[in-house]
């Protein structure tokens, strides 16, 4: 009977730990600092402004939110204390308004930040993109390059149009999210030579595709993603200097490799030994940058 009610009161105790591990986690995965919104285009965009100097506009990946690609991390504090640092989160995304309709998104989510840099009176700023923001990044410093002193899409590059599977991809990832089946990462499905994605990649992805965002707007933004593609003349047009930052074991490593070449002013760091999820955390991400942005904010 003892051994019974010592059975009976661990497993007692394993789940009541494990039910208060998946509530700290849920809440690390949510929770979000408070912030402002503003009207952009008919979409309510949440935004947080901290910091004096230089303005720094941070974006952030795919199916995350600006504290969880940022703060969490210690880049935007570590930023703030030079900076103003402005991080947003994108349509879709976080705090932000969630449409479902595909013309909501594409090109409009770049014109986010520059409705936000009009709303905040900010005439030139650092832009800086993690993965999927990345790319949002580089095609504002093909679109609008005289509204930033540098651009710096990290963890994301170039997918040459003529070779890439990137957005042959997305089609079947959109199908998947309108289902309710979450995704995984979406070079999970490319058959080139890149480095596949780890299981732990693959994991958080699926966790915040299935559970933690809403599927039917992510669905709408991968319907609409054809709009960050950039040809070559595009990408030899760039003139804004540019920093790329990825992991040596990051999927998305060839892209930013593609860039090499192409676009004159590109500079390419790499890390060695991190991939898409561990970069961020990696102190050589936050000191490249902050050495990269120091050396164009004289």
């Amino acid at each position: 009977m003892n051994k019974t009610r010592t059975i009976i009161i661990s497993l007692s105790i394993l789940l009541s730990l494990l039910i208060a591990a998946l509530a700290v986690g849920y809440v690390y995965l949510t929770h979000e600092t408070a912030g402002s919104f503003f009207d952009s285009g008919g979409a309510r965009i949440r935004y947080t402004d901290e910091g004096t100097g230089v303005p720094v506009i941070l974006v952030h990946g795919f199916a995350v939110n600006a504290d969880l690609n940022w703060r969490r991390p210690g880049i935007l504090q570590s930023l703030a204390k030079e900076y103003r640092v402005i991080a947003m989160d994108l349509r879709g995304h976080g705090l932000s308004d969630k449409p479902h309709e595909e013309d909501k998104y594409g090109f409009e989510m770049a014109l986010d930040v520059i409705r936000l840099m009009d709303h905040l009176k900010i005439k030139k700023a650092h832009l800086v993109g993690y993965s999927f923001g990345g790319f949002i990044a580089l095609k504002l410093a093909a679109t609008h390059p005289e509204r930033f002193f540098t651009v710096s899409p990290c963890a994301a590059g170039w997918e040459k149009p003529e070779e890439s599977q990137f957005f042959a991809a997305l089609g079947k990832m959109a199908q998947d999210l309108r289902a309710g089946r979450s995704v995984g990462p979406v070079i999970s499905s490319f058959g080139d030579n890149r480095k596949k994605p780890g299981m732990i990649h693959e994991i958080w992805v699926r966790l915040l595709t299935g559970y933690l965002n809403d599927s039917q707007a992510l669905a709408a933004l991968l319907g609409n993603l054809r709009d960050f593609g950039l040809s070559e003349e595009e990408v030899r047009g760039i003139e804004v200097p540019m920093l790329g930052i990825v992991g040596s074991r990051d999927p998305l490593l060839l892209g930013a490799q593609n860039l090499v070449g192409f676009a004159p002013n590109y500079k390419l760091v790499i890390v060695d030994g991190t991939d898409h999820i561990k970069t961020p955390m990696h102190d050589d991400m936050i000191k490249t940058l902050q050495e990269f942005l120091r050396s164009h904010s004289g």
